[in-house]
């Protein structure tokens, strides 16, 4: 834990155990600064990544104060989680089957947003995820031939798409740009969840993932099931 990261972790718990209540005015950048042995550089950095949060208020010129903390939100839209982390966070269990996987010639939409060439080599994966045994994702995802060689013929691809890159790829998702659409009645996708209940909405989550190194690893296009899952963002004024 670096150092900044260990003050924010150690003003966590002081405000927590209410060393300061709600509403409290923090001591000063000095006095917290000499407390915990660092520099005032490092104290700020710890105070900025709270106040993002929204567990202080800083007014400059005033001082830092402890304010009360917003309700969490489930499925924050700011923090990527897999598909199969979302169905177990709700509770419920997770199974899938397996479509297609196998090597497809790129298509120009792939390339464009993959950064490769037109017409190379990707691995392509779809697959239907259960939750409690019912049909409530189709996932197509898309990577380069060139990245991921030839892990889906060597190892037996189940799971989290997440995981098995980084064990058996070595490549780490990191972030992601994305879109959510409605797609129209007749993408036949929709009608893969949709079974005999026509009214039921599905949402298409299309993300490009990078890795750490902001390499473009994967291009993805979920179809959801909108009675199933929701997102939400905590919007800002600035």
């Amino acid at each position: 834990m670096s150092g900044y990261q260990h003050i924010k972790h150690e003003l966590e718990m002081m405000i927590e155990n209410k060393v300061w209540h709600v509403g409290e005015k923090l001591p000063s950048e000095y006095e917290l600064a000499k407390h915990f042995s660092v520099s005032r550089e490092t104290l700020r950095a710890a105070i900025k990544l709270l106040e993002q949060e929204g567990k202080l208020l800083v007014r400059h010129g005033v001082g830092t104060f402890v304010i009360k903390p917003l309700p969490g939100i489930p499925s924050r839209l700011e923090f990527l989680q897999s598909i199969g982390t979302m169905i177990k966070l709700a509770g419920l269990t997770e199974t899938d089957t397996k479509e297609m996987i196998g090597e497809v010639t790129c298509t120009q939409e792939w390339a464009e947003a993959l950064n490769i060439e037109e017409g190379s080599t990707v691995i392509k994966v779809e697959r239907v995820r259960y939750a409690d045994g019912e049909a409530v994702t189709y996932s197509i995802n898309i990577m380069p031939k060139a990245l991921v060689g030839d892990a889906f013929e060597r190892t037996d691809f189940s799971g989290s798409l997440f995981k098995f890159l980084e064990d058996t790829c070595k490549i780490q998702i990191a972030r992601a740009d994305t879109e959510l659409v409605v797609p129209p009645k007749k993408d036949k996708y929709v009608g893969r969840l949709q079974n005999h209940m026509e009214e039921t909405p599905v949402l298409l989550m299309k993300q490009l993932h990078y890795d750490q190194q902001n390499r473009e690893v994967l291009y993805s296009f979920d179809y959801l099931r909108s009675d199933v899952f929701q997102f939400w963002i905590r919007r800002e004024r600035k």
